[in-house]
């Protein structure tokens, strides 16, 4: 199968992001946001006016949707195909009011065709100042590839969204966000605890069992599938402490049927109540493909479940960075980073200096103290401008150093040259007003690393 691969270097650093992948006749699209991939930058059709951001007749988020929306349809058309072969829609959003604006977009740009969606409120998107993440799986025009549009009763979409349930491509069959409601109504009485009973069922128990009995299960059935074909589950949640009780439900469903599955955090949903939402790939029950269950060296921990191969692909579950130890990778490295408080930045190249309170290894080194470097930058956060954000990075990363008086021996623990510096994708902006300090920035240790910069040990 021919691969091309259209990179950028993200940020003008050297990370090379895949924003756009074909795959034989699949085209993927991956993780677009209304900013310069190389730059930071943010087209002046997007930002508006310097300084009158809402000017014009056109919601800021309306115009950042139709950018990325724009983005997407000439990526595809380079690729041979277009927005009518589109089989499946993933968008992101770090609030609800953004999503009104993305859909007058979307119907704009997709007509009377909207294939199977997705869309879940995240804390946040890659740009701080974003507030619209899409991507698309698509198909090139090509016999054989035709797209079956399926309407499974008591399976739609609400009216405002207007996308298609499900399709079925190429022996493929994508099923579209599925929440345990009745589109324009709320949550089905079925899948709610009643407010009287104080022990009649668990939220998510009922939820994800209303999913697949009455959501997926229908699906698949007018697709000509079912729950045994099924490849690849995208499992969001509201509050990931729910994790277990719905896996727990979910392999009593799929007990003896391999599909990978990622579950992924959330913020909130579309229906007030929602807890839980699916998106699901099956194959067709006369598939030729045949599914494949791939062992791999992989600590048991470190899965969300297993990993399947499909014909002429490989759909892994959701993989996290845990060693066979059972420790979270480089948390040594960043512990004794922290532990030397071995950060600060050059005067005069950033306005960035430690937090007085800062003093990281005065709790348990492999914990909290990693959270304790803390940076304030003077007059805007780091990551709070739209434009300009490369910029801001490259310097920050060039001027990082070891303090003078950081421990002797932090150097060789840090190894040589140069390291990484994992900032979290969960930084929060605590917005603080003292002695012109506009805000702090907390660099932490996490799973959910978004971007690693490389900087100098020593200067």
């Amino acid at each position: 199968m021919a691969l091309e691969v259209k990179s950028v270097n993200l940020l003008g650093m050297p990370v090379a992001y895949a924003c756009a992948v074909k795959a034989g006749p699949w085209v993927f699209l991956t993780g677009h946001e209304a900013f310069d991939w190389e730059t930071g930058t943010v087209d002046a059709s997007v930002a508006g006016p310097a300084g009158f951001p809402a000017y014009g007749s056109r919601h800021p988020s309306r115009r950042e949707a139709d950018f990325v929306l724009q983005r997407l349809t000439a990526l595809l058309r380079e690729y041979g195909t277009d927005l009518a072969h589109a089989v499946r829609l993933d968008q992101y959003y770090p609030n609800p009011r953004a999503v009104a604006a993305y859909h007058l977009s979307r119907h704009e740009n997709f007509r009377d065709y909207i294939p199977p969606s997705t869309s879940v409120v995240m804390e946040r998107l890659f740009d701080a100042g974003s507030t619209i993440s899409t991507s698309l799986i698509a198909v090139t025009p090509e016999a054989g590839r035709q797209i079956r549009k399926v309407h499974p009763p008591g399976v739609a979409s609400a009216p405002t969204s207007g996308f298609v349930p499900a399709v079925v491509c190429d022996e493929f069959v994508f099923v579209a966000g599925q929440m345990a409601h009745n589109p324009g109504t709320g949550l089905d009485a079925r899948a709610v605890v009643p407010d009287y009973a104080a022990w009649a069922g668990i939220p998510i128990r009922r939820q994800t069992e209303f999913l697949i009995e009455h959501k997926l299960k229908p699906a698949l059935e007018a697709a000509g599938s079912s729950l045994a074909q099924s490849v690849k589950a995208q499992v969001y949640l509201a509050d990931i402490a729910d994790a277990p009780d719905c896996l727990d439900v979910w392999n009593r469903y799929y007990a003896g049927i391999p599909c990978a599955v990622t579950v992924v955090p959330t913020k909130s949903f579309a229906t007030a109540g929602g807890i839980i939402e699916i998106n699901l790939i099956a194959l067709t029950d006369d598939a030729g493909r045949k599914k494949e269950v791939i062992a791999a060296d992989i600590p048991a921990m470190a899965a969300q479940g297993p990993h399947i191969k499909v014909g002429e692909f490989l759909l892994p579950s959701g993989l996290m960075a845990i060693a066979s130890d059972g420790h979270i990778a480089g948390h040594d490295l960043f512990a004794a980073l922290c532990r030397a408080v071995a950060c600060r930045f050059r005067p005069g190249q950033g306005g960035l200096r430690p937090c007085r309170s800062a003093v990281p290894g005065s709790r348990d080194e492999h914990g909290p103290a990693a959270a304790g470097a803390i940076f304030h930058r003077r007059h805007r956060r780091v990551f709070g401008g739209r434009d300009g954000l490369g910029g801001t990075l490259r310097q920050a990363s060039a001027s990082l150093c070891l303090r003078p008086d950081a421990d002797p021996d932090a150097g060789a623990r840090l190894c040589a040259d140069r390291r990484l510096l994992d900032l979290d994708r969960g930084m929060r902006s605590k917005r603080r007003r003292r002695s012109g300090w506009a805000g702090c920035e907390a660099i932490s240790a996490s799973a959910a690393t978004f971007l690693k910069l490389a900087v100098e040990k020593t200067r």
